[in-house]
């Protein structure tokens, strides 16, 4: 077999393994960088000063010897490439940005009632590079902006391929984009909810997301990527048939999860979450009651779900931050309570992902692509 590996394949090899080792390490110096990747003190040297003039690392410190010159500490500068996400809700926007470990450098909300018209997509876009501005970043350091949205994308995030809850299907990232000077794409709301849970765990193989915010939204992951199917619509629970006589769903149909399994469907008018849950822990009888009858739908489709996909569950969401490890277990027992295979082990677990887990999950995917092309 002809080997067609070149010595510009190899510089660039060196490169992003010398990168990626310090990415991986707090700081690391010369010599240990040599002895890992076993390269020769040169070869190090030559990358470590590309990628010093590149702004990618930095000297930070010395390390600490006992004998001889203490040797420089090398570490990467996070702050060297951001990305935006933005969540896009009914009545609000979430921004943040985003550095290349994935740490929030910046964030805003701001009150905006969506339309579907171009004064909404200006002003949007307008906040966002005001945003953006605040940052005192080169231009050529933003990433891309990821915007979140209620609804199914293309995979390219070109496109809206399925929305009926704010915005429309068929609508094009063009919208926003033609007012920005940088890569944007729309991504689903609970795929980002996701996304952000895999980057702050490193023990997910696979699991099934469930984002139960104002909507129900969810994610099937496997092999620790998302799951998006033949059309983009796997992990879609929230269309699962629960009661065919149910409340009527967004999407038409009737007892969809979503109508029993949502923030919405759990509040009632003028609620909000911290007052329900303060009525619930405080034992008020009539709150008590709707908490458990919401556990005993979720449990129902969690058991249906966990019997095709016999995998761990992550509860994200609006909703996850109220949730204590009490629920856990009556949530295991009731799902226990209505399963063939009754289990001893926890397969249902809360989210670990801050509470801005859906735009960080927007802007994530840009981190990731800037650092696999390293």
């Amino acid at each position: 077999m002809e080997n067609n590996i070149t010595f510009k394949d190899i510089k660039k090899s060196n490169y992003s393994s010398i990168y990626h080792l310090i990415y991986h390490h707090e700081k690391l110096s010369k010599q240990e960088i040599a002895n890992q990747l076993n390269l020769s003190l040169p070869t190090v040297t030559q990358n470590l000063v590309r990628l010093e003039n590149e702004g990618l690392i930095e000297k930070s410190g010395q390390f600490e010897s006992s004998v001889g010159r203490r040797a420089a500490a090398y570490a990467i500068c996070p702050q060297a490439r951001v990305s935006i996400g933005v969540e896009i809700e009914k009545k609000s926007v979430q921004i943040v940005a985003i550095d290349l470990r994935g740490h929030a450098v910046q964030q805003e909300k701001l009150v905006m009632e969506y339309a579907e018209e171009e004064h909404y997509y200006k002003s949007l876009s307008q906040a966002v590079q005001a945003f953006i501005s605040k940052l005192e970043v080169k231009k050529e350091q933003v990433l891309g902006i990821g915007f979140a949205v209620q609804g199914l994308t293309s995979n390219n995030g070109q496109n809206i391929t399925y929305g009926k809850i704010l915005i429309s299907t068929g609508l094009n990232i063009d919208v926003f984009a033609q007012y920005l000077p940088y890569p944007c794409s729309f991504l689903h709301d609970a795929k980002c909810a996701a996304t952000t849970e895999l980057w702050v765990r490193d023990d997910i193989g696979d699991a099934v997301y469930l984002s139960i915010g104002p909507h129900l939204g969810g994610a099937i992951i496997i092999n620790g990527q998302i799951y998006m199917g033949k059309e983009g619509h796997s992990g879609t629970v929230e269309h699962m048939t629960v009661n065919a006589e149910g409340p009527a769903c967004y999407c038409g149909k009737r007892g969809c999860m979503e109508t029993y399994s949502s923030v919405n469907a759990l509040l009632k008018e003028e609620e909000s979450l911290p007052f329900f849950f303060e009525k619930v822990r405080s034992n008020v009888p009539s709150y008590t009651n709707r908490w458990d009858a919401f556990l005993e739908y979720l449990a129902i489709s969690i058991n249906n779900i966990h019997l095709v996909l016999n995998r761990d569950f992550i509860l994200g969401g609006h909703l996850s931050p109220y949730l204590t490890e009490e629920d856990m277990d009556t949530l295991h027992e009731k799902v226990n309570g209505k399963t063939a295979f009754p289990s001893n082990e926890a397969f249902i677990f809360i989210s670990r992902s801050a509470a801005n887990g859906v735009p960080m999950g927007a802007a994530i995917p840009f981190i990731q692509t800037f650092l696999n092309k390293i």
